[in-house]
């Protein structure tokens, strides 16, 4: 049964197919791994080499991979259902074939080794741009570039010009030394061509000099000047990590295009391939709020929202980051602490139970402990705010309970008395008049 490439769309006549995946499992024990059964159609449905998403599950799952380009046989170690591969199918095709301005997946890589750059052009709008997350994958597309002989993919790049320099070497100097004597016979000869050197392991050099390709070629400098190239920075300390997100955030915002309809995608796929979404609030805090947090909060409400929304970890580490900023400008924001709790709340980037979690315990982990005594008692105010609303909230649906179960009550009560017209005694209407004319008297 065939699948759309993007699962997102749901439309059943949706133009781009893919093959379910098909996976086996094989041996037992330590041996035991996954063949993929049909990963040359899966892939050629995607326009990418087999050996991409097999390499891309194996850097998610943490496995090694096996290629038998012979057989087309795509493994993976261990043992992994269908089911989770074909979800994590979904992320390759989200980062690596669907084109980030239209989601169609008619794009083509490119890749310039030499300067660490994978670039993205799509047939169907004419987009061109660079790759701008990092992940374990994009060092194995460097180093095999989609033009590449698949059955040559994961050996060294430098393989064929050590045989040709060894054939060069042993061609010199062979025991009568013929190929060097007839070389040097006719140098200096006007009349004779020099030999044309087949080399087949060099890629084909073309310089396009369309305006749109010269347009492309500028983006890319930029992008390598912004710090944009791809390197193996999932292997390097959490810390490290950071410091390259707070740098590429930091750019953008000096550039002034944060608040750009795709800046917030940008930053948290960044976010996410460093595997530091969790405490990045941490860092957009820092760069993004001063003195004037009220006005800031309302400018880049989407962008945290992408972080912290319903992420209780995210929103914990963000209040850490609004702690930081208070004591920074702490003469001046200390006295708005309950303001700025009930702006954040209201702008649902901070959930109740987050701002209750953090109420209940001092931590002096970003701010010294005396400062956070100050900012909690400061709080106060909108914390029991907090509280009263919420208990208010539970007694009205605890009386609405109340009430649908009287008007249960009453249904079950009064209907067997339509049977009993009779029982009930009429009023009598004399005493009805008097009532009303002494009412009237007076």
């Amino acid at each position: 049964m065939s699948l759309n490439v993007n699962r997102a769309v749901s439309d059943a006549f949706y133009r781009y197919k893919m093959p379910r995946i098909l996976a086996k499992v094989e041996g037992k024990g330590n041996g035991i791994k996954t063949v993929i059964v049909n990963m040359a159609e899966v892939a050629k449905a995607l326009g990418r080499p087999a050996t991409y998403p097999t390499k891309y599950f194996g850097c998610e799952l943490g496995a090694q991979t096996n290629f038998d380009f012979k057989n087309d046989r795509y493994i993976v170690n261990g043992s992994h259902d269908a089911v989770k591969l074909q979800d994590l199918l979904d992320g390759f095709i989200r980062k690596f074939v669907l084109c980030p301005q239209c989601d169609n997946p008619e794009t083509v890589l490119s890749v310039q080794a030499k300067k660490g750059i994978i670039s993205q052009g799509c047939k169907a709008c004419g987009y061109h741009g660079t790759l701008d997350f990092n992940h374990k994958l994009n060092t194995y597309i460097l180093k095999n570039p989609p033009t590449t002989n698949p059955a040559t993919q994961g050996s060294s790049l430098t393989e064929g010009k050590r045989s040709r320099r060894t054939k060069k070497v042993n061609g010199e100097n062979g025991e009568n030394g013929e190929n060097r004597s007839s070389d040097n016979d006719n140098e200096g000869d006007p009349n004779v061509e020099a030999p044309e050197v087949a080399d087949d392991d060099e890629p084909e050099w073309k310089v396009d000099c369309s305006e749109e390709a010269v347009r492309a070629r500028l983006q890319d400098l930029t992008d390598g000047a912004k710090g944009m190239t791809i390197s193996d920075d999932l292997e390097k300390t959490e810390k490290e990590r950071m410091d390259i997100f707070y740098n590429f955030v930091k750019q953008r915002r000096d550039a002034g295009t944060l608040l750009q309809p795709n800046a917030p995608r940008e930053i948290l796929t960044q976010a996410e391939h460093m595997e530091i979404k969790t405490k990045a609030p941490l860092v957009l805090a820092e760069l993004l709020l001063s003195e004037k947090i009220h006005l800031e909060i309302k400018k880049y409400r989407v962008l945290f929202l992408r972080f912290t929304h319903e992420d209780l970890k995210a929103q914990k580490y963000f209040i850490g980051g609004i702690e930081q900023i208070i004591a920074l400008h702490k003469d001046l924001l200390l006295p708005k602490v309950p303001a700025i709790l009930k702006i954040l709340y209201d702008a649902d980037i901070l959930e109740e139970k987050a701002l209750l979690d953090w109420d209940s315990k001092v931590s002096k982990k970003y701010v010294s402990r005396d400062l956070s005594e100050e900012i909690h008692a400061r709080a106060q105010p909108f914390i029991n705010w907090l509280k009263e609303a919420e208990e208010e909230e539970s007694e009205s649906e605890e009386e609405e309970d109340d009430d649908l179960e009287i008007e249960y009550d009453d249904r079950a009560k009064t209907s067997p008395l339509k049977e009993q017209p009779k029982s009930v005694s009429k009023p009598k209407p004399a005493a009805d008049e008097e009532d009303d004319f002494d009412i009237d008297a007076i």
